[in-house]
């Protein structure tokens, strides 16, 4: 399974990532989870202690090795597009829960189009990270999509977008779906999140197509307080857990059709 979790800031997508990943990790699979998200947290989510994720640097800021990689430096502006990178996520990834971490961060530029040498690193190891067929790879995006390209899609199995009840994140939905199939991939999936009762989930029923909706993840101050103390909430809260391992078997429902 390769698997892309995007929704806007704050609707619990990284929470979503991390009990996924973590699930898999249970049964046995080999997993990368990898944190393409600027304001980095999966590792928390995951389980790291603060002081592990202290001395992770995100790829995208490791200057030498994109230099290296690359052949970009102040000096020369001409760069190769085609960087090694197989050897990226075995390299740099830390594990905890049996899950490899990956941290790739973003690029820090006011040009979203902008080709750098940077931008094209990340593209290869997600592009990379989709041709690794033996593991389970599960993305924790950004909003956007600017990190997904053609090339990168072409072993997504699924992209899963995390919502809320509210117009503001139906809003993000349609505009994931849209994205995605310019990109040629036709399945995206929502998981409602922080659902308090009845008329949320009807709320959610009216706005989302059924054969796009993967279920529900009700409020629970389980996951809050794991949120607070900085620990996962795998570890805090079987009734989310349950309800993610209801979803990931819808999940894979869907994607076997």
């Amino acid at each position: 399974m390769k698997i892309a979790i995007t929704g806007k800031g704050g609707v619990g997508k990284t929470t979503f990532a991390a009990t996924l990943a973590r699930l898999y990790a249970d049964e046995g699979k080999n997993v990368l989870a990898a944190d393409v998200d600027p304001d980095a947290n999966l590792g928390l989510a995951l389980g790291f202690s603060e002081e592990e994720l202290d001395e992770i640097v995100p790829i995208s800021k490791m200057r030498k090795l994109v230099e290296e990689r690359t052949g970009a430096d102040e000096f020369n502006k001409v760069f190769r597009i085609n960087p090694k990178v197989d050897d990226i996520p075995d390299k740099y990834a830390k594990r905890c829960n049996g899950v490899k971490l990956l941290v790739l961060g973003t690029v820090e530029t006011a040009n979203s189009g902008c080709v750098c040498p940077e931008h094209v690193m990340l593209k290869r190891i997600l592009n990379h990270l989709m041709l690794r067929s033996s593991d389970v790879v599960v993305l924790d995006m950004e909003a956007g999509l600017e990190h997904l390209g053609r090339g990168t899609t072409q072993g997504m199995d699924q992209f899963v977008v995390v919502i809320e009840p509210g117009a503001r994140s139906v809003q993000t939905y349609k505009n994931v779906k849209r994205l995605a199939e310019g990109l040629g991939v036709r399945q995206v999936g929502v998981v409602a999140n922080k659902v308090r009762g009845p008329e949320d989930e009807e709320f959610i029923r009216s706005k989302i197509p059924a054969e796009d909706l993967l279920g529900f993840v009700h409020y629970n101050s389980d996951v809050i307080d794991a949120d607070r103390q900085g620990k996962s909430p795998y570890d805090f809260s079987p009734e989310a857990v349950e309800e993610i391992k209801i979803i990931k078997s819808r999940m894979e429902q869907m994607t076997n059709k």
